[in-house]
């Protein structure tokens, strides 16, 4: 254990750790553009800067490991002034299009300005002006309104082991690109969604079916259904529709997702999604009531049943059914069928 002192105040810490973790398990908060504990520290934001005492500069505090006797300030003037200097900066080479981003209100950048005061951009001078790219299917890459943090680089390299992505050129034309910047269309990339997730900003969106802001929607966590990992995520719902899905942490997936699961959610309000049960009459499937379908499936399992035995049975459902569903599935062929002859779609 560390003996450190933060904001006037002394506490024993874990001492194989950093100071931004000490200072969030302690309830401290210091932003970060940047940082992701799945990932190793890369301290490019400079955003999360404290003070130490007896260090001539400030320090990062997501790459800074505590030791004994160590005394920060998180939130002295000189920190603060150095924060919105660096906020100052982003803004500055930044679209000023918050009023109509699909991320606002969930944008880290938009955040932090509001918290520490920072209005507009104060820097004149040449802005990136860069093409968008629509090519990838699910998602837009919008290089202007990167702040070059680097997580959809180490999230798409590190987690995901795809390196789909990279970083380029030096200085002000730095920017991410897939291999010889040809568009994210004709990359190796596998269309998961990850760097999407990752992305504190704008830069990486998903491409949305239906307009809404995020302080609309209700997030319902449950587990994806796509194959048998049990990954976690939330479904972001407006009224009763799902619009979006969001990864969430789980000892499955730990925040990641695969294209499925992150974008395979469309076919739940498809115009052409089947919402009456069928029934093949003369050739052709005509429509028919839950009634008549119910009636026709006892009719026909016990005739098999009768038979042939409950061996003559097997199910297959489907990963586009709730969990509830496939579990009912499961448990009618075992419990009442009689046979343990069912299957999922997912499970290879």
């Amino acid at each position: 254990m560390a003996e450190i002192t933060i904001n006037g105040k002394m506490y024993n810490v874990e001492d194989h750790i950093t100071v931004l973790e000490a200072c969030r398990k302690i309830g401290i908060d210091i932003p970060t553009l940047c940082y992701d504990d799945r990932l190793e520290p890369h301290a490019a934001c400079r955003l999360c800067l404290v003070e130490v005492k007896g260090k001539g500069k400030l320090e990062t505090s997501c790459s800074l490991k505590v030791r004994d006797g160590m005394v920060i300030e998180t939130h002295s003037e000189k920190v603060i002034n150095a924060r919105k200097d660096i906020l100052d900066l982003l803004f500055s080479n930044h679209p000023n299009d918050c009023l109509i981003c699909d991320k606002s209100g969930a944008c880290d950048l938009q955040n932090y300005c509001f918290e520490y005061g920072v209005e507009m951009g104060t820097y004149e001078g040449d802005k990136k002006d860069y093409p968008i790219d629509y090519s990838n299917h699910f998602y837009t890459y919008d290089p202007n309104k990167c702040i070059l943090c680097g997580k959809c680089v180490r999230v798409c390299s590190e987690l995901q082991c795809t390196d789909a992505i990279g970083l380029e050129n030096r200085g002000f034309h730095t920017k991410v690109v897939t291999p010889f910047d040809m568009g994210l269309a004709t990359s190796n990339c596998v269309s998961c969604g990850n760097c999407v997730a990752a992305c504190p900003v704008g830069a990486l969106m998903p491409k949305r079916k239906e307009k809404f802001r995020l302080w609309e929607v209700k997030k319902v966590k449950t587990t994806c259904s796509y194959c048998g990992v049990g990954c976690q995520m939330e479904l972001l719902v407006k009224g009763d529709r799902v619009v979006g899905v969001e990864p969430a942490r789980g000892k499955a997936n730990n925040g990641l997702l695969c294209v499925k699961g992150r974008f395979g959610y469309p076919f739940i309000n498809h115009p052409d999604r089947l919402k009456t049960p069928l029934i093949k009459r003369n050739g052709k499937f005509e429509e028919a009531s839950w009634d008549e379908a119910y009636r026709l499936i006892v009719s026909k399992v016990k005739e098999i049943k009768e038979e042939y035995g409950s061996e003559a049975f097997a199910g297959l459902t489907s990963a586009r059914c709730t969990n509830e569903e496939n579990y009912l599935f499961q448990k009618l062929f075992r419990a009442v069928i009689g046979t343990n002859n069912v299957d999922h779609c997912a499970r290879l």
